[in-house]
């Protein structure tokens, strides 16, 4: 990979475990509307999180090859998982290019706040994981409460956000949070964004909601300026890898973004 040329027209690289990732490829796509970005699902081997460390540090690297071999610029891993343990490993396996996760921009935006009492949500694993608590820790001394929250991927995925049915699921997970007067609430799952109005709106205003891929896509398109690799010429082109189904992620994947896509290949 040493040899490898990127351009101020290379594209953004950005990879999950699944459909969940399109949060934050939907974030970069408004901040950077002229950049090419090619996603990658590894949707045959989702979920992540019920793998070893080695594993999904493996996942992670072979993921990343595949998009160092379109040539990417940069790579996002957008996906808490590999997120948590995986970025610093990909940093050191290739130094020459940016890789981004989903933990460090949030937490780095909650730094700078007046801010005490932090509710973390999240799937099992990562709120087993502690990425989010012990990244929050390093920076500040903060009041942290963890809430897994496994019934809400499912329920983005089947399109339910505005639903009865979500409205029972988000007062049996964040009721005792809501109790304790959150300042502020991190949506720890790539999936959760599709939720915040939901769940911003279960809060109230005195309740800060931070969504992961709108700080994600801020620290790309900060980094991609500082290289001096906006690109401004026209319409970005987006071109979506899958390991699995087309035809799943396609439905899917129209959801999430709000649009159709045709440009999906399986590998």
């Amino acid at each position: 990979m040493k040899d490898q040329k990127t351009s101020k027209h290379s594209p953004i690289g950005i990879f999950d475990s699944g459909v969940g990732g399109l949060t934050v490829f939907r974030e970069i796509r408004k901040v950077l509307p002229n950049e090419d970005l090619i996603y990658l699902g590894d949707t045959a081997r989702v979920p992540y999180g019920s793998k070893s460390k080695d594993v999904i540090k493996r996942y992670s690297k072979q993921n990343a090859e595949f998009l160092l071999s379109k040539n990417v610029s940069m790579i996002v891993v957008a996906c808490n998982t590999a997120s948590a343990v995986s970025v610093q490993y990909l940093r050191e396996l290739f130094p020459e290019i940016n890789i981004v996760g989903v933990i460090e921009p949030v937490v780095d935006y909650i730094k700078m706040l007046s801010v005490k009492k932090i509710a973390v949500l999240g799937t099992n694993t990562t709120i087993e994981s502690g990425a989010y608590q012990k990244a929050l820790l390093e920076k500040k001394d903060f009041e942290i409460f963890s809430q897994p929250c496994p019934l809400f991927v499912p329920l983005v995925e089947e399109g339910l956000f505005n639903e009865p049915i979500t409205l029972v699921a988000i007062e049996m997970y964040l009721s005792e949070l809501k109790k304790a007067n959150m300042d502020a609430v991190i949506l720890g799952c790539t999936h959760y964004p599709m939720m915040k109005k939901q769940i911003k709106k279960y809060f109230g205003e005195r309740t800060l909601v931070f969504d992961t891929a709108y700080h994600t896509a801020l620290r790309v398109a900060g980094l991609r300026k500082e290289r001096g690799k906006i690109s401004l010429d026209q319409k970005g082109n987006e071109v979506f890898y899958v390991t699995d189904s087309v035809a799943s992620f396609k439905k899917t994947a129209e959801m999430f973004l709000g649009y159709g896509i045709s440009n999906i290949h399986h590998i």
